[in-house]
């Protein structure tokens, strides 16, 4: 006699992390998968929290800057900048234009050495090791350039309010200026080595895809914004620093998938170049500094700004009670607002696509958990 049997299928929980060399830093993902099939993922952060929007709160606002340094820790230039901003902003403090002209060039290369770091890591979850080496040796490059202007190699405490530190060395504009031919070869490497190698293509087109409209609700910004073919660009919506004077074009993708936001990041090197270029030749000699007191106290007030970080759009709201403190600061993290898709983008992909799809994502959790 033939006896019925039912099959039942079961979804099995794969942990991925925190200690996993494809998470990009100490972030887990609980995945629930259905043979090879992702049907749902749960992401866990908040292991490297050390409560950076409180500290703030204790610290003068000469000393936020250094805690900023250590939010997003491949663009700390960036970050500096925000802060900066938000207080120069309470305070109607008039920015000299040469130290618009060095933060700006600054900001750009920074962007530049975060998406080569992410150019590298990326060929990596793919399986290819070369472009990681092609990538640290223009990262270098890049590198000497900020330990020579700021005395640091990462952490470079070089932006203050109302300015800069202290004025870049005398062969500043040629150093840089002779690095950039180097980078654009290595951006023409990267492009020619990866972009339509077709192994990576199998790897990355039409997976992880997500729509402009969805990505929007999603609170997406940056690269993974514009890749999904939303034209939102901080520095174009809202200019600031010397944006507006300069001629650069918003690449965007059309798919939203993970070969679209790698593409988009080596397009977006080229124009980070130009912008450059153009600075050198507009900066002018003058005052890094405007004439204000050495203890920043913005009067009684809120006010928020953002920028364009690499990772998308950076965003600090500031009160102040008049002290030389701030009675609150809150940081909009683009890496952290941008993981809201990571469930959108997971189901229904393989498991080996997971790797490609937070990797493609590019987060960094020093922002994430603050």
């Amino acid at each position: 006699m033939a006896i019925d049997k039912q099959l039942d299928t079961l979804e099995v929980m794969l942990n991925m992390g925190p200690q996993h060399p494809a998470t990009h830093g100490v972030f887990r993902m609980v995945l629930s998968i259905d043979g090879e099939r992702i049907v749902d993922v749960e992401p866990h952060i908040g292991y490297l929290h050390r409560g950076s929007e409180k500290l703030c709160e204790h610290e003068q606002y000469s000393q936020i800057i250094t805690l900023f340094d250590r939010l997003d820790y491949i663009a700390n230039f960036n970050n500096e900048l925000v802060v900066c901003m938000a207080a120069e902003k309470l305070m109607g403090t008039e920015v000299p234009e040469r130290a618009q002209y060095i933060r700006t060039i600054l900001c750009e290369l920074n962007r530049i050495a975060s998406h080569m770091l992410f150019y590298g890591t990326f060929a990596l979850d793919a399986g290819a090791m070369t472009p990681s080496m092609y990538a640290f040796r223009e990262r270098e490059r890049i590198q000497q350039i900020f330990e020579a202007t700021s005395g640091a190699r990462m952490m470079h405490n070089y932006f203050r309010i109302g300015g800069v530190k202290q004025d870049v060395p005398e062969d500043f504009s040629q150093r840089v200026a002779a690095s950039l031919g180097p980078i654009k070869e290595t951006i023409e490497e990267a492009d020619n080595l990866v972009t339509f190698n077709e192994i990576f293509l199998a790897r990355s087109r039409d997976v992880g895809t997500i729509d402009g409209k969805t990505a929007v609700a999603l609170g997406l910004t940056g690269p993974n914004l514009r890749a999904s073919g939303v034209d939102y660009d901080v520095r174009r919506v809202q200019p600031y620093l010397v944006y507006d004077r300069l001629d650069f074009n918003v690449p965007l993708g059309d798919r939203g998938d993970c070969w679209d936001r790698f593409w988009l990041r080596i397009r977006e090197m080229d124009e980070s170049v130009k912008i450059v270029e153009q600075c050198l030749a507009q900066m002018e000699t003058g005052p890094i500094m405007a004439p204000m007191r050495r203890i920043s106290r913005p009067p009684k007030g809120e006010v928020y700004v953002h920028a364009e970080n690499p990772r998308g759009d950076l965003g600090v709201y500031l009160v102040s009670n008049g002290g030389d403190r701030p009675y609150r600061l809150k940081i909009r993290p683009p890496s952290f607002c941008n993981l809201m898709s990571l469930k959108h983008m997971m189901r229904d992909a393989y498991v080996a696509d997971a790797i490609m799809v937070l990797g493609s994502i590019d987060i960094v959790l020093g922002e994430v958990d603050r």
